[in-house]
């Protein structure tokens, strides 16, 4: 009877993952023939990105697989060639993840994301709702001032410190997707807040600059009159989602504090390779933070280290591969009362953080396809045209209501972020959405700064943004359970923006 029950399931399991394998280039046929009308490649285009999204939802495929399409079927539908496609699976961003990744990695074969997190529930308290309202507020406060990317990088190690612990496994294991996503929502909330927050924010202050150079700038304090109530109405109704509405977390204690206290004080005094860990690590965290020109004002500019130093080329992925490279050069000497660290070469001088057999194990290499994958996906819908054919079907907006249009505009631009990164989508829409803002007459600004922000909306899909591709590469969350809280994450940020800045 068991025999029989368990290939009844292994059946129906093949049965439908067979099924959204063949639904994928069935659907995209069925688009391609429906929309010919408007062209040949904007068709062939709609007609993948119909495919790439079912199976990256369905997952029928590896979600690394899907991300290889656009290599193949771009350059047999005429819409790029594959050197013009693989451009997009080499991008800057994807190296920032590099280096994060292995930051992250050196902190966790340390320790020292361990001893963060026993810290973090100590002083928060134990529980999960607190827990989640603790990474929540943290990694949305930490946001507001470094790249949203470099905010998770940081975050998600704590994070899986406090999953992997000692407590409760059931409970840990009712946790594990509402505290990811934790990190994931807070960074991106909390991004929203300045204009450094985020990538779609700086793409918009770099097109205000350079197509309205007459116009007074988006100064920080300007931004954050609407970014900061919105960062809080956002985040407060996000914390409820996540541990009262799709997930109901129990309010009980993942360990009680009399235990966290004792797991503090077991792990001793600050190991040698912690506090290596730490230093690399905050080098890095202070140079993304720092690097950055911050303009308060018409007349006060707080001036970065790229200012000053002239190294305006050393981007955040440069730093992030600096602070990676370190850990495999910075000797560490065992010393008696280290914390062992698993590896095949702990015997071997001189002993370092990180070895390039430990981290070609352990880095999520499928997630920086994921990513390239996404900005090919938006990289193809420029190319073929489709980008023009969709804003050529926002001129029935024009006679809306002002209202009625925010909603249309943000609704559109959030489900191109789902399907792309939001960085390519705010690059993509917003000089077409600047167009269309002078065409109808209207206040540029009115219309580009809620688009940007829809941009940074996208929390269904793994691709969509930086940080749900991070936290989704620690293979704990399946692709169902981000779609299903993510869809209520985008709907109430349309409303928020809607209400914000429609009326």
């Amino acid at each position: 009877m068991i025999v029989a029950r368990y290939f009844g399931l292994t059946f129906r399991s093949t049965l439908r993952t067979n099924l959204f394998r063949l639904s994928g280039p069935l659907i995209a046929l069925v688009v391609y023939l429906l929309l010919q009308h408007i062209g040949a490649a904007e068709a062939a285009m709609a007609g993948i990105v119909a495919w790439m999204a079912i199976w990256w939802i369905s997952e029928a495929v590896p979600l690394a697989v899907t991300s290889l399409l656009p290599l193949v079927l771009f350059p047999i539908l005429g819409i790029d060639t594959v050197s013009g496609t693989a451009v997009n699976y080499g991008k800057e961003i994807i190296f920032l993840f590099l280096g994060g990744f292995l930051l992250a990695l050196a902190m966790e074969r340390a320790q020292l994301h361990r001893r963060i997190a026993l810290r973090i529930i100590d002083r928060v308290g134990g529980t999960g709702p607190r827990l989640i309202g603790g990474m929540m507020i943290a990694s949305a406060l930490l946001s507001m001032w470094m790249n949203s990317t470099s905010c998770v990088l940081v975050m998600l190690p704590i994070a899986l410190s406090l999953l992997d612990g000692d407590g409760d496994p059931a409970l840990r294991k009712k946790l594990t997707v509402p505290l990811l996503l934790a990190v994931s929502f807070g960074a991106t909330i909390g991004g929203m807040a300045t204009p450094v927050g985020t990538p779609p924010n700086l793409v918009l202050l770099e097109i205000w600059r350079d197509r309205y150079p007459d116009r007074p700038p988006i100064g920080f304090g300007q931004w954050m009159t609407f970014g900061v109530p919105l960062m809080i109405v956002y985040l407060t109704i996000a914390w409820l989602l996540i541990t009262k509405v799709v997930f109901k977390v129990p309010n009980t204690h993942l360990s009680s504090p009399t235990e966290v206290r004792e797991r503090l004080k077991a792990l001793g005094r600050v190991s040698t390779s912690e506090w290596w860990a730490a230093i690399i690590f905050g080098i890095t965290a202070l140079l993304w933070v720092t690097g950055d020109d911050i303009v308060f004002s018409d007349t006060f500019t707080l001036h970065g280290w790229r200012y000053w130093t002239g190294f305006e080329a050393l981007t955040d992925a440069g730093v992030a591969l600096f602070g990676a490279l370190l850990l495999f050069l910075i000797p560490v000497p065992r010393m008696g009362n280290d914390a062992p660290i698993a590896d095949e070469e702990v015997n071997k001088p001189p002993f370092t953080l990180l070895t390039w057999k430990y981290a070609e194990a352990h880095v999520p290499w499928g997630i920086l396809l994921l990513f390239g994958g996404g900005f090919a996906l938006a990289h193809g819908i420029d190319k073929s045209g489709l980008a023009i054919q969709l804003v050529a079907g926002m001129q029935n907006l024009k006679d809306l209501p002002h209202s009625v249009m925010i909603a249309a505009v943000s609704g559109m631009v959030c489900v191109l972020s789902e399907l792309g990164s939001n960085t390519a989508v705010a690059s993509l829409a917003l000089p077409i959405l600047a167009q269309s803002a002078e065409a109808w007459g209207m206040d540029p600004q009115a219309l580009l700064v809620p688009a940007t922000l829809a941009a940074t909306l996208g929390f269904a899909l793994p691709v969509a943004s930086p940080m749900q591709a991070i936290v989704f590469g620690s293979g704990r969350i399946p692709v169902r359970e981000m779609v299903r809280v993510g869809i209520w994450m985008d709907l109430v940020g349309i409303a928020l923006l809607t209400l914000l800045f429609g009326w």
